[in-house]
């Protein structure tokens, strides 16, 4: 599939990453989205990119820039732009996952957000839409709207009936198959929460 080109209002994702595997996969969950994503594989043109489109998002392999390259250092400015202070691009840093342990001493020192590979595609996909919706480019994040319908969704299995809600949320486009999945990534995570909970409490049979 060929890259598209950002297009002025619609939410742009610029993606460096020279991993074949990883691009056709994060082009696939980012598509999913609706999204304009536009992906290289050479820093030098990812640069040339970022002056001339307009872009929400960069989301970029740290292994490939390097900690001392003019193309890191560009990036790591952007993200420190504070959202209230009229930041227009966020980004995100891919760790590889050979190497992610030499680059996150200083993303976390900066407080630079980033994920490490291997990543669960829904924990990827929220840390995007919450970028995102820090300067405005979508209205609410990926998990607050998926939550909306689980619970839409368990009204409507209640009562039997459709409410008016849920039909202004199709424009989302997300499956039953997929709400499902997130529905039980949710009760999993609470499961978790709740078992801390009681390790912490002190059990004396833990």
């Amino acid at each position: 599939m060929p890259d598209v080109p950002s297009v002025p209002g619609q939410v742009g994702i610029l993606v460096l990453d020279d991993d074949a595997q990883g691009r056709g996969v994060l082009r696939q969950v980012l598509d999913s989205e609706g999204w304009s994503v536009r992906i290289l594989a050479d820093p030098r043109l990812m640069l040339n990119e970022l002056s001339t489109g307009d872009w929400s998002l960069v989301i970029a392999n740290a292994g490939l820039l390097g900690l001392e390259s003019p193309a890191f250092q560009t990036l790591r400015e952007l993200a420190l732009v504070p959202a209230e202070d009229g930041a227009r691009v966020r980004v995100l840093f891919l760790l590889p996952e050979d190497s992610g342990a030499a680059f996150a001493p200083l993303l976390d020192r900066d407080r630079l957000p980033y994920v490490a590979r291997p990543f669960h595609l829904h924990d990827l996909l929220e840390k995007v839409s919450d970028l995102l919706v820090e300067i405005k480019a979508i209205e609410a994040p990926i998990r607050q709207v998926r939550r909306e319908l689980v619970e839409l969704r368990r009204r409507k299995q209640k009562t039997g009936r459709q409410t008016s809600m849920f039909a202004t949320r199709e424009s989302y486009g997300y499956t039953e198959e997929e709400l499902a999945e997130y529905e039980h990534t949710e009760e999993e995570e609470t499961r978790k929460k709740k078992s801390r909970k009681k390790l912490d409490l002190g059990n004396p049979y833990a």
